[in-house]
């Protein structure tokens, strides 16, 4: 094994997950910068390595140096040092104040910073503030090289020591040893696997209580990311076996212990976790409560259809004037219906009903783009679920049933994306004498959070239904419009391009073709044809992984729109200033959440965080918590729902094959207001139309609901005389 020494210049590349590294070196005897490739796992600029490996060819990249180990030390040098302290190790210090202190100190730098910070008040332009900001910095950051140094001793990636320092401090370790499973219940972003990888290399016993308790949540958790509610018992007991390689006897065993605990929630056969079990259960008798309420106002229905157009300048058809008329006699209505079928005129219709009772009406949507959207078509106010229901961490939501809504009605749009526990929040926030009307398109996607509660409300019977099936005049015009119907009804959808369409193909037969054509679209073809920025084009994806899923495309086309050296870096990626960015958790300290799109608009390299702009307020993110972020120029199908976008474009291959089914590439297309370019094969859409086999979610909201209805045995679903569905 050859020995290099070496001084870190530039990370080209980090991988968060396994810590695999390119770095560029510069090494004593080399003109050129050396490329070092290997696991090295939060490795810094100025870093001073000594690498244990060999050299190879590369044939892509060239001449490149293998290591295998690697050991780092503080630089020696005032070069060394500089760099190493303004590569944004420490918070307070990045290039500008690193040259002022390597210029006041010089080689002594990292000996006064380490016991005599206060010196650094010597420095021009650094104050008290940035001092402690340093000295913290500095502190943990040697308590998280302990960390990392731990966790590396086990061979397991370290990319969330600051993470297992944030959550316990100076115990990281102590915890860690007694019960690594913690990680995966504390921490999000470590999951069931990786700490059984370190509780593996720890000798932790392969049938312990606190392993197979962390396996059996984790399934139940990696269900509820697959939208269930809950597991059969047999479905649990066979997964955990093989997710944990034990007896189903142990599984079973467990789980008995886990039930005494309280850690899961049985029902016959279905095994819940406690927060779903108890959200389904409460949906269900909240409905039913504000289903059988009395109403706080009332419409006076005779004459309304005259009084409603003349106010409202519109022609309603029949379906329509009966979903108006139908809301202003029930409790709790829900309108659905696909894309240019009037939801929103029929919307219009509905507040103006109510409006003329002087009701207090309240308008709502899971996001913050549909909820902006829903404003924009009704010229009233409406706020996302989470902004009405008033949540302030770490206390939640302010609104429930303490404290519920003021109001007479609610109307919610985009309700095909409410999953069961956001559903269950909401509705403990509605009293019973508030009447609730539930809009959205059936069709679409089912949320991506657990249950199917637009669906499943539909299904059970419960509650008149209207749903809208003519497409007006000025929608048909629209090729997305009817081309998306055609979808729906199996058919494939009109590929032929005109001068005169907002709906194009472009075939290309392998993902590399595919690719190149989207960033040619993206950088030039659209913004030039549409007269828009790049940034208003959104690229929209059935998956993830793959040459075009968004990970993939992300890269590219941020190379390709927003270029550039600097930014900051966080795992394998750079975020820099005019990136498009995406929040992928719900964060309620920051009120940003799941889907929510953003645009960079300040990175500070010395403080080492960044500003976002999500529609009208900017968010301040630490480094640390930029794991909350991806770059969104392209973003998956299931995370544009309820977003609406001035141009998409959408490969559809059968590299996709396994998610290509009717309603994705149907919710897809209809996120497009002025134009889509699909970009693929005609045989993977016409695969994506035939195939609807969507997978059922385990749920009992439809039987909860018909119990609740009619009191009938749980088991005994239909046995009530359903409401009316008109169509």
């Amino acid at each position: 094994m050859e020995q290099l020494r070496c001084v870190v210049e530039r990370i080209t590349y980090q991988n968060e997950q396994n810590g695999y590294s390119v770095l560029k070196c510069r090494v004593r005897g080399y003109q050129d910068l050396v490329t070092v490739v290997g696991s090295m796992p939060e490795t810094h600029v100025g870093s001073v390595l000594t690498l244990g490996g060999s050299w190879r060819v590369d044939s892509k990249y060239g001449r490149q140096f293998a290591a295998e180990t690697y050991e780092e030390t503080l630089p020696a040098t005032v070069y060394g040092i500089e760099k190493y302290l303004g590569s944004g190790l420490v918070r307070g210090i990045g290039p500008k104040f690193a040259s002022r202190i390597v210029r006041q100190f010089g080689a002594d730098t990292l000996n006064v910073i380490e016991t005599e910070p206060d010196r650094l008040l010597d420095v021009p332009g650094i104050g008290k503030v940035r001092v402690e900001r340093i000295k913290k910095s500095w502190v943990e950051q040697k308590e998280i090289k302990n960390i990392m140094l731990f966790l590396q001793s086990h061979d397991v990636s370290t990319a969330h020591a600051t993470k297992v320092y944030k959550t316990y401090g100076s115990d990281s370790i102590r915890v860690v040893r007694e019960n690594p499973y913690r990680l995966a219940d504390d921490i999000w972003g470590i999951g069931f696997r990786t700490a059984d990888t370190i509780a593996a290399k720890m000798g932790f016993g392969h049938d312990r209580f606190p392993r197979l308790r962390s396996g059996i949540l984790y399934t139940l958790n990696a269900l509820g990311d697959e939208g269930h509610c809950y597991a059969t018992r047999e479905q649990l007991c066979k997964t955990g076996a093989e997710l944990l390689e034990v007896d189903e006897a142990l599984i079973s065993s467990a789980l008995e212990e886990m039930i005494q605990a309280q850690d899961v929630v049985t029902e016959e056969e279905a095994v819940y976790l406690p927060p779903l079990y108890f959200s389904e259960v409460g949906t269900a008798r909240r409905l039913q409560a504000v289903g059988k309420g009395e109403a706080s106002i009332h419409v006076r229905t005779e004459g309304l259809r005259g009084r409603i157009e003349k106010r409202t300048g519109m022609n309603y058809d029949e379906i329509q004037m009966q979903a108006i008329l139908t809301a202003a006699a029930s409790k709790v209505l829900v309108l659905t219906g696909g894309p240019g079928t009037g939801k929103t005129t029929t919307t219009l219709g509905i507040i103006s009903a109510f409006r003329e009772t002087g009701a207090r009406i309240l308008l709502a949507a899971p996001t913050g783009r549909a909820a902006k959207r829903l404003s924009e078509a009704t010229g009233m106010e409406a706020k996302t679920i989470h902004r009405l229901l008033e949540v302030k961490p770490p206390e939640g939501y302010q609104r429930n049933e303490e404290n519920p809504l003021e109001g007479d009605v609610l109307i919610v749009d985009e309700c095909s994306m409410i999953d069961i526990m956001l559903m269950y929040n909401l509705l403990k926030a509605v009293p019973d004498s508030m009447t609730l009307i539930l809009v959205g398109d059936i069709d679409q996607l089912p949320s991506v959070g657990a249950g199917n509660v637009l669906r499943d409300i539909i299904d059970s019977g419960c509650f008149p239904v209207v749903r809208l099936t003519r497409i007006f005049r000025q929608a048909q015009t629209s090729r997305i419009i009817m081309n998306a119907h055609r979808i729906n009804r199996g058919q494939m959808p009109d590929l032929s391009n005109g001068r005169n369409t907002d709906f194009f193909f472009m075939e290309r037969e392998t993902p590399e073709e595919a690719a190149a054509t989207i960033e040619e679209l993206v950088k030039t073809k659209l913004p030039r044809y549409y007269r828009v920025r790049p940034g208003e084009i959104q690229v929209l994806t059935p998956m993830q992984r793959g040459v075009v899923g968004a990970t993939n495309l992300n890269q590219l086309l941020q190379q390709s729109v927003n270029p550039g050296e600097g930014g900051l870096r966080r795992g394998g990626y750079v975020y820099r200033e005019r990136d498009k960015v995406m929040q992928i958790r719900n964060n309620y300290e920051k009120e940003v959440f799941n889907g929510d799109i953003g645009v960079v608009e300040r990175v500070d390299l010395e403080d080492r965080t960044l500003s976002v702009r999500f529609d009208d307020r900017n968010v301040e993110y630490d480094v640390t918590e930029l794991d909350e972020l991806v770059l969104a120029y392209a973003t998956t199908i299931h995370k544009a729902q309820g977003s609406e976008y001035p141009i998409v474009v959408m490969p559809v291959l059968m590299t996709h094959y396994v998610m290509l089914q009717r309603n994705l590439i149907y919710t897809g297309i209809t996120r497009a207001k002025k134009g889509l370019v699909l970009v693929g094969t005609k045989k993977a859409i016409f695969h994506a139309v035939r195939t609807v086999t969507v997978s059922k979610r385990n749920t009992k909201l439809s039987q909860r609901l018909q119990q609740e209805c009619s009191k009938a045995p749980l088991d005994s679903p239909g046995e009530h005389r359903p409401l009316p569905y008109f169509s």
